[in-house]
């Protein structure tokens, strides 16, 4: 066996395609959509001269990744940008929480909570790299640190509501720490909301929150090219079939799918035991997200000039108001003043805006598959921390779940993570067997695997090394 096809050309899907090309196997990788990526494209959404991203924005994780930190990615076109503070969270005062990436620094800015901040998470931040390993990897495995993993194990039981209050005395480290778990897309009275949020405070300080210079695509162009470097092929604007992936089943080729169980069933179904099928089809999807994009006429005018430091800002206020927001959206219903995550990227990047123009990244949660158009919702938002905001719009693109899922298949219902992130679900993603589907030369390697959702390509180098060491020796 020397063939390998990858399905998809997301992050996971080129990291698999790396490994299985440095391992000296023909590769190729099939992407249905005319640019490859996944959820980490560029496009001109709004205005000619306009560039912006299609699904993710910022990059801690892909920064952050061990398997993507060993590749020369640098010498491929990757350049990565910081703000001058990773994050920065505004409150109704006018004043604004910024995280720094600088651990001293933060130490002193969270005044009473700052020894336990730091505390919490100089450990993990000091030796990320090793920890990555470890948090990043198959759920399966014994970690090379157990000791450490076992500590931060202890937060998977624990919402971010119960570990925001238990650890922080102050209202504005405890709503910092709301918008940080509200990336698992969870209620924030949920176990591993507080997991989420303690693993994006790790990355503030261990690697920061950069941007790629010129937009996600140069996160995919760089891998491409480096997969290109080793004899890798990947085709674009080919859907991907029952009848195309039969043919490669029957040139023995080792196959890989970057897609969520929805679309390997619709694929490859009929090829998997009844009851890893079963298992697939029972997997379940997560909140979906609603999402924005503005082209400006200059920056956003926000009330507190600390927001002009951050790539990203998180608004929602404070821990109360954000863990409603997001118990609305477990609940089914869409809020009333929703989380709203924000990436403004020209304030370090100009190259993607016309002079003195600006883009601005914008999204929500929303129950999945929502159909209500939440922009409004979000723009009250954004005003309430900078007003006068609707003045500097000159166009927008507005991204419904359904939208999302059109544009890239694996995002059902919108659901950005490619699966719920549950108790369950966190072992069984989408089978106990992770990567492996019971069928010979034939494995997953999605965000709908573990570690999960993120730009970490962790996925992808997991899987393909499992089925390398299940190979017969070459």
């Amino acid at each position: 066996m020397n063939r390998a096809c990858v399905i998809g050309s997301g992050p996971n899907g080129l990291a698999a395609a790396i490994v299985l090309a440095r391992a000296g196997l023909r590769v190729e990788v099939f992407e249905a959509e005319a640019e490859p990526g996944g959820a980490v494209r560029s496009m001109p959404l709004t205005l000619p001269g306009f560039s912006h991203d299609f699904g993710s924005a910022v990059y801690p994780f892909a920064v952050g990744s061990p398997f993507f930190a060993s590749l020369p990615l640098a010498d491929y076109g990757l350049e990565w940008i910081h703000g001058e503070a990773p994050l920065a969270h505004p409150l109704d005062d006018g004043s604004a929480v910024v995280l720094d990436r600088d651990l001293a620094k933060m130490e002193r800015l969270l005044g009473l909570d700052g020894k336990e901040w730091r505390r919490l998470v100089e450990p993990a931040a000091n030796d990320w790299f090793a920890f990555a390993l470890d948090a990043l990897g198959p759920i399966a495995r014994f970690p090379n640190h157990p000791l450490r993993m076992a500590k931060f194990g202890l937060t998977i039981m624990q919402s971010a509501q119960a570990f925001a209050k238990s650890h922080f005395s102050q209202p504005r480290t405890r709503a910092a720490f709301a918008g940080l778990a509200a990336h698992s897309l969870l209620s924030l009275d949920k176990p591993l909301s507080a997991t989420v949020g303690l693993m994006f405070a790790i990355t503030i300080h261990a690697v920061g929150w950069p941007i790629p210079r010129g937009g996600a695509r140069a996160i995919t162009q760089a891998l491409i090219r480096y997969l290109e470097s080793l004899g890798g092929t990947v085709h674009t604007a080919q859907r991907v079939d029952a009848a195309a992936f039969r043919e490669m089943e029957a040139d023995g080729a080792l196959i890989f799918f970057d897609t969520t169980p929805r679309q390997f069933l619709a694929i490859a179904g009929e090829r998997l035991k009844p009851e890893t099928r079963h298992a697939m089809e029972r997997f379940h999807y997560g909140p979906g997200a609603f999402k924005v994009d503005y082209a400006l006429s200059g920056p956003v005018p926000w009330r507190s000039p600390d927001c002009y430091r951050a790539i990203t800002v998180h608004l929602g206020g404070t821990l109360e108001e954000i863990a409603q927001a997001e118990k609305a959206v477990a609940q089914g219903v869409c809020a009333e003043r929703p989380f709203v995550l924000v990436a403004q990227p020209t304030l370090f990047d100009p190259s993607r805006a016309p002079q003195f123009k600006h883009v601005l990244w914008a999204y929500c949660h929303v129950p999945n598959g929502s159909t209500f158009d939440m922009t409004e919702r979000i723009e009250a938002q954004i005003e309430r921390f900078a007003p006068g905001f609707r003045d500097c719009v000159l166009a927008r693109h507005v991204s419904s779940p359904a939208t999302l899922e059109t544009m890239d298949a694996n995002l059902v219902g919108g659901d950005i993570n490619a699966g719920e992130l549950s108790m369950k679900q966190m072992i069984l993603r989408p089978t106990l067997s992770g990567y492996s589907t019971g069928t010979p030369n034939l494995y997953l390697c999605s965000s709908s695997t573990p570690p999960g959702g993120g730009v970490h390509g962790m996925c992808g180098y997991h899987a393909a090394q499992l089925a390398l060491r299940k190979m017969p020796a070459r």
